[in-house]
Parts: structure tokens; sequence; C-alpha cells
């Protein structure tokens, strides 16, 4: 294929119809902003930067729903003023009323056998009657099914907040700790958070931020640049075999993470394995959007990215036919991609792009109707203050999106943290994995908005109202064997989500069931310790089984599940064929590109 300068693309799309009578057009540019609005904007940006970002009506209008059905239920009062008076009694008269004591207790935070003794064992019993009571205390009939998850988990958010366990005086671990060291750690403590506060590393901040670097120890798979344009770089992966299957495999990973998890360390590089398993590897860089790409849509993201990443690998590997797979968000976008490619017509400007040949989904959902604990923090009033927040800079934050999967783990990514390094003075290591989700993307503000709009409040692509070229998508046009992959800890796309494909489309469906959570359940490397999966098929056009009835059915293995996952794409893939070195004249530059480098300073 020849190569291509790095500034050429085709013009990017800047205005689009609404996919459905339904969905909301995406909000006017800044430049068009009338001054009440500007002022709308900023006092509601102002009052949500004091609960990280988070609509203050969306939250006051799910207390007030609680709040006034309560208020009217007095049967429901006293079922609760009894529920209270019988957990307390229960607290005081045993000091570990549930004998969840040790490694028994399933709380991490009071595995310590410090929490057997008085008066710790009081106090930790005391917290867990009041997660007990606001379990059942958030359940009140007539609240909206939405409204009672916001209250039960913010409910819990205060809890995790109050528990004698993020406290000096009644944590027993850290007061042993204390006295133990003599009060050192309390003195290191007070330098991390001095360190966090002014933003001013310590010395091992330093040694730690300089452990993993891009291009130099994570990923350092050997490839070359292959394709570019506004968007994305497409990489192709040097072979490692001497022979390779004639289809490559084309990675679209989500656009909200840089790709190289798939790439991190040699020793746990998913591309790494599959070109050491005789697999040609391609995979998608998404650009890091600044302030001048406000405007790119989820159509640009789609053409510009999905399908101009399977065309430019077509191309470039002699038209062969393609193994895609995508990683969340990328996995729904190319799902969409496949089965616009798929249907009657195929794709309006894209007649040189065959639908793939397989279809992976990694931990990618496809119907938004039951998204987890995420769907908690996105409804009508949190999508307007988004759009406040995005209009004036262009973009979503990394440090902003963030803020959201803090509130989602607050326990272990706030508090838990909080505790080892303020009171136990333990800094965090950290490993590959956590320095990846430490490099945070942008998301341009038109994007965002209709990613927000189309897929969680409308799910639009589950009901055919997705639209790729002006046309409706159906996912009934999907007829490639599809390999789907959930996890079991996933908050971001929760396994049973991700398993309703098998409602959407008759193609056989080979199913794995991971352990761990989105990214740990991924980067299963064979060889990891304590991992298992379980895996079955639904043949093409076979009969639907609900989840739970899959999961008691299908059969449990041990390990890694990409062995499961290679073999399976070489059982359809072609014999092997000699492998070919990438042409000098192909390359516009080393793996992993220029793209995965950006960096900005957060605002």
């Amino acid at each position: 294929m020849k190569s291509r300068p790095p500034t050429k693309t085709r013009p990017l799309r800047r205005t689009e119809p609404a996919t459905s009578a339904i969905d909301v057009v995406t909000p006017a540019p800044v430049d068009d902003e009338t001054p009440t609005q500007r002022l709308d904007r900023l006092a509601q940006t102002r009052a949500a930067s004091t609960i990280g970002n988070l609509s203050p009506i969306a939250l006051g209008l799910a207390w007030a729903d609680w709040a006034w059905h309560l208020a009217a239920s007095p049967g429901r009062q006293i079922e609760l003023a009894t529920l209270a008076a019988k957990l307390a009694l229960e607290s005081a008269r045993a000091p570990a009323g549930d004998g969840r004591t040790g490694l028994q207790d399933d709380d991490p935070r009071f595995r310590a056998e410090d929490w057997a003794r008085w008066p710790f064992n009081r106090w930790r019993e005391g917290f867990r009657q009041a997660e007990a009571f606001w379990r059942e205390a958030a359940q009140v009939p007539g609240v909206t099914a939405h409204h009672t998850q916001m209250v039960d988990f913010f409910a819990r958010q205060w809890l995790d907040m109050l528990t004698p366990a993020n406290r000096l005086l009644t944590n027993p671990v850290v007061l042993r700790h204390t006295l133990e060291s003599g009060g050192a750690n309390l003195a290191r403590g007070l330098q991390n958070w001095a360190a966090d506060t002014t933003g001013v590393p310590t010395a091992e901040d330093q040694a730690n931020a300089a452990r993993f670097v891009v291009g130099g120890n994570v990923a350092v798979t050997p490839g070359s640049v292959v394709y570019r344009n506004h968007l994305i770089e497409l990489i192709r992966y040097a072979p490692q075999t001497a022979t390779v299957h004639p289809e490559p495999v084309v990675i679209v990973p989500s656009w909200i993470m840089k790709f190289y998890i798939l790439d991190l360390s040699p020793h746990n590089s998913m591309v790494r394995y599959l070109v050491s398993q005789g697999h040609t590897v391609y995979m998608l860089s998404w650009r890091n959007p600044d302030e001048s790409d406000r405007d790119l849509s989820m159509d640009d993201y789609l053409e510009l990215g999905v399908l101009e990443a399977l065309r430019a690998a077509a191309q470039d590997s002699a038209g062969a036919r393609l193994n895609a797979m995508g990683y969340c968000l990328g996995g729904t976008l190319l799902a969409a991609a496949c089965a616009a490619l798929a249907r009657e017509g195929g794709m309006p400007g894209y007649p040189d792009v065959p639908a793939p040949s397989t279809l992976t989904l990694l931990a990618a959902q496809v119907d938004f109707s039951e998204p987890g604990e995420l769907g908690l923090l996105i409804d009508e009033g949190q999508v307007n203050l988004l759009d406040h927040l995005m209009r004036g800079q262009g973009y979503l934050s990394g440090q902003q999106m963030a803020g959201s999967f803090q509130f989602l783990h607050s326990r272990d990514l706030v508090w838990t943290r909080r505790i080892r390094e303020y009171l136990m003075g333990e800094r965090e290591q950290g490993n590959d994995l956590m320095a990846w989700n430490a490099d945070t993307t942008r998301l341009p503000a038109r994007m965002h908005h209709q990613y927000l709009q189309w897929l969680y409040l409308n799910n639009s692509l589950a009901h055919g109202r997705y639209r790729a070229g002006g046309r409706p998508v159906s996912l009934q046009d999907l007829r490639m064997p599809i390999f789907l992959v959930g996890t079991e800890r996933d908050h971001v796309s929760p396994w049973h989500s991700v398993y309703k494909l098998h409602h959407l489309s008759d193609a056989e469906i080979t199913f794995a069931l991971t352990s761990g959570g989105h990214n740990a359940g991924i980067v299963s490397e064979p060889g990891h310790a304590n991992r298992h999966y379980s895996l079955a098929v639904r043949p093409a056009d076979g009969e639907w089984i609900s989840a739970e009835d899959w999961r008691a059915q299908a059969a449990p293995h041990e390990g890694s599940w990409w062995p499961a996952w290679q073999a399976w794409l070489a059982a359809h893939s072609g014999k092997p064929v000699r492998a070919k070195p990438i042409p000098a004249k192909a390359s516009l530059g080393d793996a992993p590109g220029t793209y995965v480098m950006q960096r900005y300073p957060e605002p």
C-alpha cells in the first residue's frame, strides 16, 4: 500500500441529523451561546465542581423522589424504625454478631484479626448494621428504579466515607502499625498528603512515574504505522513466526483509553501473544483530541476511525478477509460498523470494504438497557451538565472522566488508597496496568454528547435506530461467527449486559465469562495466577437461554481464556502462509506511533 502523508484526511463531518425523532440534537457551538445561556452554564458548572462534577439537580431529584414517597408512607416508616431498633439491639448484644471475622469477612477492610478485639469489633459491627439498614431503607415503593439505585448507591458512598476503617483512632491495624513504627508511618503519610495536595511529587513518586515508559518498556511490540488520518493511526505489527494465518486481526480499542492496554509489558501483551501464535495484527490508535476537535462526531469515529482502519488493513494485506476485534466502546462501534457493512447494499462510501469474516467483542455492550453502576451517573440532567462542562473547553478531560470512575469505586480508589498512603505511609508502587490507567485521554464534546445520548439514554443501537451512512443499523445483520467475552466483576460493561447480544443476533456466538474486572479480566495472559473462565457455544439460530442458565451449563476452565480465543481464531482462518515483513515504503514510522504520545495538562 502506498504510504500516506501524515496530514492527509478527508473533510470532517460537522453537522448531521439526529438518529431518530427522540434523539436530541447536539447543543449549539459555544460561539452561538447567548449571555443568559452562558450565565446558566457558569452557575451550574460552578455548583457541580464542589461534588465531583456531578449534577446537583439530578442528585436532588433522586433524593426528593425518595424523601417524598417515604414521607407519604407511614407504614414504611414504621418498618424502617423497627428494623433500625432491631439492628441496634443486635449490635449492642454481640461484639461480632454475624461471626464474620478475619478472612471470613466479605469486606477486605475488616479482615485483619485486630478487628475482633473490643472496642473495634463493636464499631465494625455497628458499621455493618448501618449498611444493612440503608440497603433496606433505599427501597421505598413508588420511587423510580433509577432514583432508587441512586439513593442506594450514594448512601453506600456516604457510609464508605464514615467507616471506622478510615480514621487513625478507630482503625486497629493503623494504630498497631503506628506503635510499632514509632509514628514513622504518619510522618511518611504526611509527606504523601503534602505531595498530593501541592502537586509537587516526592522523589519516590518521580521514580514510580519513570518505571513504565510508552515505547520504552510498555507498548514495545515491533511494528510500523501504515496509515494515518486526523483521527487514527493504524499500526501493523511485525511477524514473529515463519508462517502466519492469511486473515489479519484488526483491533479497535475504546476511544476513552489508549490502545496499549492490549500491548503492555512483553509478558502480558495480547498483541505480542497473537503475533507469537502466527497472526498478523493491526491496531487502531485513537488521536487524543484537543479543543480544535470539539466538532468530531460519532459518524467521524465510525467512518474516519473504524471503517477507514478496516479499509486500510484490507488494502495493506492485499485484500485479505479480516478478523475484527473490538474492546469496550470500540467493540460497540465495531459491531455497528460490521452490521452496516453486512446489510444489503453495504455501507455507502465503502463498497471496497467487506464485512469481516469473524467478530470478537471484549467487554463490549450493544444493549445499554442495563449498563450497571455507570448508568447511575448518566441521565438527562447529568448529560446537560457535561454539555455545559465541555462547551467551554471543547472536550471532556481525562481527569473529569476519572472522577466518575472514582465515585463508582470510591472504596478502593479513594478511601482504601488514602488509608494506605496517608495513614500507613505506604506509597502505591503501581504496575503497568495502573500506569496505563493514569495515561488519560480526552473526548470531543460533540462525540461525547452523542454517544451518551444515542447509546446510554436512547439505546439506539439495540433498538435499530442507530444510523450509519444515513440508514438504520440492525444487529440482526451480524451473521459472521462471534466470540464474545464478559468479565465477572465488570462495573463498566456488566457481563449480563454484554450477554444481551444473544437476543439481538442469530449468529453463532461463542461466549466466554472470565474472572476479573473490566481491565484485569481482559489482560489475562497465560500463566497469570488464579484465573479461570467458562465457555459455551450458541450455534447459529440456536435457542435463547438466560444468562444465569448459560452460566449453570457452561464448561468451567482454569487459566487464561486467551488460548481458547486463539484456537477459535485459528479454526476460522485459512492455512498458514509464509510471513512477509512490513514493506519499508508502507511505513509512516515505528510503533507505537505518535498519537499515543499526545498528552495535555489537565484544566
